[in-house]
This record gives structure tokens, C-alpha cells and sequence, in this order.
């Protein structure tokens, strides 16, 4: 079993290459997850969770998911999941 973290982006860009909005829809997407997070951990509503952060990659806004969450809140995970895929948005990696 390998210790490597493992992630998948969502991208803030279509299949078909158009630009997802709102233009914050990464920072959005990130703080409706901000409550999952490890037991024992603080910053509480304040912060991103440490399993969905937004990031900025290549000038296109995106969310980088920590395969953890699946384990940790398995309804989180499929929301998530159906976000990128109910809004055709391109993802790098795996989620499966």
C-alpha cells in the first residue's frame, strides 16, 4: 500500500473547452467542503478543508480532491464527483 496522497482536479473548464463560471466557482465549490476535515484538526469554517482546495494550475481555476474524503464522508465525495460531471468539467486523475 503506498503512502502517496492521492488527488484529482477539477478544472475549471468544459469538455468542449468553454470556461466554467462563476469566476469563483473553485473557492465556491471549496467552501460548501470546508466542514470535512480530519478528526482533530482546527480552523474550523474559516478554512478550506485539507481534502478540497482551490487552486490556480496553468491560469485555470481548479479543485484539487483528496482521494481521503471518499473514506471520510463517502456522501461529500459523490457530491463532488457529480458536480464535475453534472457540469462537464474537465478532471485530471482519477476519481474512481
Amino acid at each position: 500500500m503506498s503512502d502517496k496522497v492521492q488527488q484529482f482536479v477539477i478544472h475549471g473548464v468544459t469538455n468542449s473547452g468553454k470556461r466554467f463560471r462563476p469566476s469563483d466557482w473553485a473557492e465556491r465549490l471549496a467552501g460548501v467542503m470546508s466542514q470535512f476535515r480530519p478528526a482533530g484538526s482546527t480552523g474550523g469554517h474559516l478554512t478550506y478543508s485539507p481534502y478540497v482546495i482551490p487552486r490556480v494550475i496553468n491560469d485555470e481555476r481548479c479543485v484539487v480532491v483528496d482521494h481521503r474524503l471518499r473514506e471520510l464522508e463517502p456522501l461529500a465525495w459523490q457530491f463532488i464527483c457529480d458536480f464535475a460531471e453534472d457540469n462537464d468539467l474537465k478532471t485530471t486523475g482519477s476519481p474512481d
